[in-house]
């Protein structure tokens, strides 16, 4: 393709150790890419992570620079852009309080009733993100390794993600990370985040560039590639920062 007029990234795993901070030199990359392009993230993670995550680490990336960076948590259900201050929404798609208690229970049960439910996490099993219900097997703080350990195969979110999906029919059920299941309104996944970016931007989703480190059929990165959408497979942070050094030669 020609040079993109637009990057786009998941988050964990692609741009940062999962839940973890994105390294320096993946800072200084993005701040480069801002001086020429729109940059875009989404992610299943929540708006508190891409503050953490991301934004903390960009240190003297201007107004102009932050202004060319669209932010897209829980899978594009919510969508920020800065407004020469801040990060604030462009819209955020919440699910109601009947939906969320309704995937928290299913969420906890059928994990239950298929041996899934940890005992002892790391945190936080079940997350309510406003927008999304997210369960993580080994909780929200598990360490890397042993989050790459549990379901190597994708067979236990593959039947979680079947046995929910069954009871929550009006609901969009998906694997997420490693460990993880998300829920959102329906028809929404990170294929529905990119098409918003395209409608409010105006940039076509065959002039954008996507990172991802799930991009397998059945990965939470796939619909983007299936509506389109030029795309890169990564394996960690240090080959997308890799693959992002032969980027920018050519911007």
């Amino acid at each position: 393709m020609t040079a993109p007029t637009l990057v786009a990234f998941d988050l964990d795993d692609t741009l940062a150790p999962s839940k973890g901070l994105i390294d320096p030199r993946i800072a200084a990359l993005l701040r480069s890419l801002l001086r020429s392009v729109d940059v875009a993230i989404i992610s299943g993670g929540n708006e508190a992570q891409f503050r953490s995550q991301v934004l903390s680490r960009l240190g003297d990336a201007d107004a102009a620079d932050l202004a060319r960076l669209h932010l897209l948590p829980t899978c594009g259900t919510r969508y920020l852009r800065h407004d020469g201050t801040d990060f604030t929404p462009v819209y955020a798609h919440d699910l109601s309080d009947e939906d969320k208690q309704s995937a928290l229970t299913a969420l906890r049960e059928e994990a239950e009733h298929l041996g899934l439910w940890e005992a002892e996490p790391w945190g936080e099993i079940l997350e309510d993100r406003g927008s999304q219900i997210t369960f993580s097997a080994l909780g929200q703080r598990a360490p890397r390794e042993a989050k790459h350990d549990w379901d190597p195969t994708g067979t236990k979110r593959a039947a979680l993600r079947a046995a929910v999906a069954a009871r929550l029919p009006g609901l969009e059920v998906r694997s997420g990370g490693s460990t993880s299941i998300d829920i959102t309104q329906a028809g929404i996944d990170k294929a529905f985040g990119m098409r918003q970016l395209a409608e409010h931007t105006g940039i076509p989703l065959t002039e954008m560039l996507f990172y991802g480190d799930r991009l397998d059929e059945g990965g939470n990165d796939y619909p983007v590639l299936a509506i389109g959408v030029p795309s890169v497979a990564v394996d960690g942070w240090e080959d997308t920062a890799d693959k992002l050094d032969g980027l920018l030669r050519t911007l």
